[in-house]
């Protein structure tokens, strides 16, 4: 520790942002690209034709940024396009940044299909000795639909929205989406017909696997048409899907339809250039900076929201009690991407603001003038809302389990203050929590 103790609850507050910004600033696209590309692939591009650029998500617009500024002496090979969110259409020379999706929403649009559709038909078109290099990152599920012949976007959206409600994980999630889709699950990597693809990727799922990470569009898909058909089945979704998609889903599971890609493609190569778990690091080193011993549990938290958050309530009462397993002034940083279930009538927020309002139900009066919680989207964005998360303190007013019932933490926050209002970060590496002690 290199800092002082704390004196003041805003004093606090105001650490904890600049901790969480700590974790931002080390998932910059536009940085990690550069890095990534210097000196590297320079036999490929230098002797390629073409250099064909796609993809898509929340970091997307920036990652194509720092790619041409990395391939400055060779952009006039290069051409391409990414998916983003309306509002991260950042100035490029040779790629489009193609607006997807409106902000604040996270579901899949005509205009993602329409980019998906090009950057198909661009892949599909390459030469021989042409070379592609696809920008993924978190969000790109929903930035990049191509339904598959017989399934309109419609009912896929409908799909997507069951799942969402029963609290389906973004593994299940991805199962069933890739199912539905031409690009997703390797089907991206299967269109291309150059010599070489470059995968950049920002990990935006616990433990970075290629294949969940926006849908694996250019990564072995290892689930299949009968797992698609259990997740719906487990959530008890199969009366309520549209009847499309339950037909296109029969005939995967009867072999009617192809499978997604199964193999790893010889000329297919994948790089994670960034990731919750090198953001948790940075924010270690902020948090120490700051004078706090750090509890870093790692970038693999998930589950439910309310039970992490009676988890983390526990972790916090020892240490206040006795100083266990890490003694004041302390810093409790985790990461990952926890689910909320909505119930009748659900109320506004997202996972993120939900977790803060049940941490500090719970916590009750024990954390009175010590202890503050941040929780937060890397990417700005916390549900269907337009806040990134939420900061707090206790006490609670006496109504805030009423709120917590009813899945209505923006509205408790947006009344006490306390959302978290960042906007689009240009990046997205899941959750980051701070929770500070004194």
């Amino acid at each position: 520790m290199t800092g002082s103790p704390v004196e003041t609850i805003d004093e606090m507050k105001r650490h904890a942002r600049a901790i969480w910004d700590a974790a931002i600033a080390a998932a910059e696209p536009r940085r990690l690209v550069r890095d990534e590309l210097a000196g590297a692939f320079a036999d490929e591009w230098r002797s390629a034709p073409r250099i064909l650029v796609v993809g898509g998500g929340k970091a997307g617009a920036a990652m194509a940024e720092g790619l041409e500024l990395a391939l400055a002496d060779v952009l006039d090979r290069v051409e391409g396009l990414v998916n983003v969110p309306a509002g991260a259409d950042n100035l490029l020379k040779r790629i489009v940044a193609h607006p997807a999706r409106p902000t604040g929403s996270n579901f899949p649009t005509d205009e993602g299909v329409i980019g998906s559709e090009r950057m198909l038909r661009l892949l599909a078109a390459a030469g021989p000795d042409d070379v592609a290099i696809a920008l993924l990152s978190g969000g790109g599920s929903a930035l990049m639909p191509a339904p598959v012949p017989g399934v309109s976007l419609q009912d896929k959206l409908a799909t997507t929205k069951l799942l969402h409600a029963s609290g389906a994980s973004i593994d299940e999630m991805n199962c069933v989406r890739k199912h539905l889709s031409r690009l997703k699950g390797g089907g991206l990597a299967q269109a291309f017909r150059g010599r070489r693809l470059i995968s950049l990727i920002i990990s935006d799922v616990v433990g970075d696997p290629l294949d969940v990470i926006a849908s694996g569009p250019t990564a072995p898909d290892p689930t299949t048409f009968l797992d698609a058909h259990d997740v719906l089945r487990r959530h008890g979704l199969l009366e309520q899907i549209p009847m499309p998609v339950w037909t296109h889903l029969e005939a995967g599971a009867a072999g009617a339809a192809p499978e997604t890609l199964k193999q790893s493609l010889p000329h297919v190569e994948h790089r994670i250039i960034g990731s919750n778990a090198v953001s948790l690091r940075a924010s270690q080193r902020a948090a120490e900076e700051l004078g706090y011993r750090v509890l870093n549990l790692g970038s693999m938290i998930e589950g439910e929201s309310c039970q992490v958050a009676v988890a983390m309530a526990g972790l916090i009462r020892g240490i206040l009690r006795d100083g266990t397993p890490s003694a004041p002034p302390c810093c409790v940083l985790f990461g990952g991407e926890t689910t909320v279930t909505m119930g009748p009538n659900p109320g506004k927020g997202g996972r993120n603001q939900e977790f803060v309002l049940a941490f500090l139900h719970k916590l009750g009066q024990e954390g009175i003038g010590r202890v503050v919680v941040l929780s937060a989207g890397t990417d700005g964005e916390d549900g269907p809302t337009d806040a990134a998360g939420a900061v707090g303190a206790p006490p609670l007013s006496d109504d805030a389990g009423d709120f917590l019932r009813r899945h209505d933490a923006y509205h408790f926050f947006d009344r006490v203050g306390g959302l978290l209002h960042t906007g689009l970060t240009g990046t997205n590496v899941m959750d980051v929590c701070v929770i500070l002690v004194r």
